[in-house]
């Protein structure tokens, strides 16, 4: 029994609490992780699912209420006023179910819209919908193609797909910022 086994064996609810806190450090690899877990069976797949669609809305929703508060200052209130941001915020509150939907597959987009949805009072009910489904339906997809991977490609891709995805995760939020040290607007 290798050192997985033996901790899964000791505290099976261990990755389950995992994937509830995971969400809080970075979504895309609590979702990549999640899949994997599921696809090399270190879970019961249902209870992994809901594990992750927990901690991501837990995640998600408090940075709504950051936003929300940051409306309770003078200085937000009057920046709230300004052309530009009403601009912004008749975009996000009018086509809030699309917005959060494109931002769910958008790295690097998420926390900033969801800040933003609280500070223009976007409807508390409307937004955890949205984060909520935008966030199943994320999971569902990588979850799906984890297990459909899996079973084409058997164990070896299983312990292979882990890395290829974080990798690709780490490639799209780090390229960017990359980009921008190396090449800096004059």
């Amino acid at each position: 029994m290798d050192a997985v086994e033996a901790a899964l064996a000791a505290y099976p609810w261990g990755i389950y609490l995992c994937l509830l806190i995971a969400p809080f450090v970075q979504e895309d690899a609590a979702v990549i992780g999640a899949a994997s877990a599921s696809s090399i069976g270190m879970g019961e797949p249902v209870w992994l699912f809901v594990s992750l669609i927990v901690g991501l809305s837990a995640s998600d929703l408090w940075k709504y209420w950051a936003g929300r508060a940051a409306r309770t200052r003078h200085w937000a209130e009057k920046f709230a006023q300004k052309d530009g941001v009403q601009a912004a915020k008749g975009k996000v509150l009018k086509r809030l179910g699309h917005t959060l939907m494109a931002v769910r597959f958008i790295p690097g987009t998420r926390i900033p819209t969801y800040v933003a949805a609280g500070f223009f009072k976007a409807p508390f009910g409307a937004f955890s919908l949205w984060v909520v489904l935008s966030g199943m339906l994320y999971g569902f997809i990588v979850f799906a193609l984890f297990h459909a991977l899996g079973e084409v490609g058997g164990t070896r891709i299983k312990t292979i797909m882990p890395i290829i995805a974080i990798t690709l995760v780490v490639v799209l939020i780090g390229g960017p910022m990359v980009w921008k040290r190396l090449h800096p607007a004059t």
